[in-house]
């Protein structure tokens, strides 16, 4: 006679309750994410990558509490878990958002903020073409630096930091995520401003000598002008792009950190 294999509601549940908060976490941070929640990858690929997350690191994680997935506290849990997530992949978001904030500093400077175009990978927005240059290098950097495996590691940490549980979330944590978001104008224009500062300069300098020589007609040779000058420091900044950008995305990552250890 063959054994029979049976299931009780119980364990069932444990089972779900076992793999669905986890899971709603790592979607959530995968949604949100850079390289990960890019809106041109299949929202499909995003659920499979979350899926396989879990299935690695479910065995990881410790026991979860047993509240029922189906009830008031476990739709606390559920939600608690979608804050979680989706906040640890805006807090690295706000790097790339620094690096967009300085290629709009650099177009406007460069005459080029009427150079844009629409930007499916930004929402369908329109977007400059130096801030989309600049985001597209940095993902690439991001890549270089294995910044997407840290993020993974850094999510597997969190729920060791921040076990799932129905205890309310610390204040402090959302505090830590705002003051993040002030860091990007500030990294933005520190970015942007050996640009900036060498275009100002330039364009002061064509003022004077159209002051000092009315006849030179300062709109037909400003502009190539200081499109030609952008252009060529733009060129000067990329080699040192990598070593700007790798501490700010080791800042991210310890972002991401302090930011899960405040909502203890």
């Amino acid at each position: 006679m063959q054994p029979v294999f049976t299931v009780t509601s119980a364990q069932w549940a444990a089972w779900m309750a076992a793999f669905l908060w986890p899971f709603v976490r790592m979607l959530a941070l995968v949604s949100t994410a850079p390289i990960f929640g890019e809106p041109t990858v299949p929202r499909r690929v995003k659920v499979a990558m979350a899926v396989l997350l879990t299935v690695v690191l479910g065995p990881t994680l410790g026991p979860m509490p047993g509240t029922p997935v189906v009830s008031a506290g476990g739709l606390w849990i559920l939600v608690q878990q979608v804050l979680i997530g989706g906040a640890m992949g805006f807090c690295m978001r706000l790097v790339f958002a620094a690096v967009q904030a300085a290629g709009e500093y650099i177009s406007l400077q460069m005459g080029l903020s009427f150079a844009s175009f629409f930007d499916p990978m930004g929402g369908g927005g329109s977007t400059m073409v130096v801030s989309r240059f600049l985001h597209m290098l940095a993902m690439l950097l991001f890549l270089a630096a294995d910044g997407h495996l840290m993020l993974v590691a850094a999510l597997a940490d969190s729920f060791h930091t921040l076990p799932v549980a129905d205890a309310p979330l610390s204040a402090q944590g959302w505090m830590v995520l705002a003051q993040a978001g002030a860091q990007v104008f500030n990294t933005g224009l520190l970015l942007a401003l050996p640009l900036v500062t060498a275009l100002l300069t330039l364009n002061l300098a064509m003022g004077i000598l159209n002051r000092a020589s009315p006849q030179f007609s300062i709109f037909a040779v400003g502009f190539p002008l200081t499109l030609l000058a952008g252009i060529v420091m733009l060129e000067l900044l990329m080699p040192r792009l990598g070593a700007f950008l790798e501490p700010r995305f080791a800042a991210g990552l310890a972002g991401v950190a302090d930011f899960v250890g405040a909502l203890r």
